[in-house]
């Protein structure tokens, strides 16, 4: 591949990985993969590129069981009812900030867990992370999961937190939609350009507007349902990853005739 035509790719990878961020290869291959897949796509020939696909894995699906175990969550809860964050442990993603919140509502409604899932980014904040939730009545901490059981566990969990101080367009979120479960994200313009308030899920903009409107998408089935419904249609129409997959080789295609003139 022709020098320019790289720095051309890699320039332009750079401003997608700010904004776009492809959630087609993030869905199916995650972050990590995302890089490595990169550097792929700037070594390999157009028509290599032309004949990608998702990648596919064998899978399995751990139970919900099995699942509830880990964070020792008291399966024998009456209409138990997960809210599942999924980050990594860093200040821009701000894990803690449901915290205080969150503890005090399952103090009053032990049904309710907020879970945090994701891997250990930043050290020395994961031990203060540690340390919270420890204290914390009702949330749970685990690890980082293999995508296709984190997947299965969102498909099972009753919504999909997200509480970033920053975000560029969430993966996460994204998922869940696809995914069909409800998403609740903090009211900030990242989360705000994928989260319609009340069409494709809810915004808040303190803990306190997170566990009103946590409680009244748990005691309304139809607002869950239109959000669910209306989630998935924003994800089939504006993040196809086969649209996606199209679009970017359309701009391969272009920055190689660009080369050429």
């Amino acid at each position: 591949m022709p020098l320019t035509l790289k720095a051309h790719l890699r320039l332009q990878t750079s401003s997608w990985l700010r904004t776009a961020r492809l959630p087609w290869l993030f869905t199916s291959i995650g972050e990590a993969g995302f890089c490595k897949a990169t550097e792929s796509l700037l070594e390999s020939s157009l028509e290599e590129l032309m004949s990608m696909k998702m990648p596919t894995r064998e899978k399995r699906t751990p139970s919900w069981a099995e699942f509830l175990r880990k964070p020792e969550i008291n399966q024998s809860a009456d209409n138990l009812h997960i809210f599942l964050l999924i980050c990594g442990l860093r200040q821009v993603k701000d894990p803690l900030y449901l915290v205080d919140a969150f503890s005090e509502w399952h103090q009053e409604e032990p049904s309710v867990y907020l879970v945090i899932a994701g891997p250990e980014v930043d050290p020395v904040f994961t031990r203060e992370v540690k340390a919270k939730v420890r204290r914390a009545a009702g949330v749970r901490l685990i690890g980082e999961m293999p995508q296709e059981d984190l997947h299965a566990v969102v498909k099972n969990c009753f919504a999909v937190v997200n509480s970033s101080v920053s975000e560029g367009m969430s993966a996460a979120i994204l998922e869940a939609m696809d995914l069909e479960v409800p998403v609740l994200a903090r009211n900030i313009p990242g989360n705000a350009a994928v989260v319609k308030h009340e069409v494709t899920g809810l915004l808040f903009s303190n803990p306190q507007e997170f566990v009103h409107l946590a409680k009244r998408l748990l005691s309304d089935p139809a607002l869950e349902k239109e959000i669910v419904v209306n989630g998935r249609e924003y994800v089939r129409m504006y993040h196809s990853w086969q649209v996606e997959r199209d679009t970017y080789q359309q701009l391969i295609r272009k920055l190689e005739g660009s080369t050429e003139d």
